[in-house]
């Protein structure tokens, strides 16, 4: 028996009240947690936001399903088919890095077209595919990912990019 990544939808707003619940029960949890600028009438803070609205993950053995799915906010696991599934560790891992990337700038002479299938060649994001949705300025691309049925747009170097050969 091992321990699987799956996510949970939690009540609106209560992710963080969902995993600190979890972390005191003995779960491994993971919120990813965005920080943004807000900007109101008066004045401008920033703010921690959980980067995928009512979701966070838990590391469990099979047998834990049930003392999850019993904590107070959680509403269900991510299900395919009525079916829990595991999300691969190197999801996970792609999404602390996401978070937790610099934000090089390196220089690059290809040139992509918004709508372009393309696949992250270099840094911490290596190995992941999307679209490419926007191109911002000389070095800078948006690029479209698709994790636990959720887009999250990703900001990454040019250079980074390569077309992906196993998408038309």
């Amino acid at each position: 028996m091992t321990r699987r990544w799956y996510a949970i939808y939690t009540k609106s707003r209560n992710e963080k009240k969902v995993a600190m619940e979890l972390k005191a029960r003995g779960v491994e949890v993971y919120l990813p947690i965005l920080k943004t600028l807000k900007q109101w009438s008066d004045r401008k803070k920033w703010v921690e936001e959980p980067l995928f609205k009512s979701y966070l993950f838990v590391r469990i053995f099979d047998k834990d399903y049930l003392d999850v799915l019993q904590t107070r906010g959680v509403v269900r696991f991510i299900t395919f088919r009525k079916e829990r599934v595991p999300i691969p560790d190197q999801q996970i891992e792609a999404v602390r890095a996401y978070l937790n990337e610099p934000d090089p700038i390196p220089i690059t002479e290809t040139y992509f077209e918004p709508g372009s299938h393309v696949r992250i060649t270099r840094g911490t994001m290596q190995g992941l595919t999307g679209t490419l949705v926007k191109v911002r300025g000389k070095h800078r691309v948006i690029v479209e990912i698709e994790v636990i049925n959720e887009k999250i747009f990703l900001n990454v170097p040019r250079s980074f990019l390569q077309l992906n050969p196993n998408v038309p």
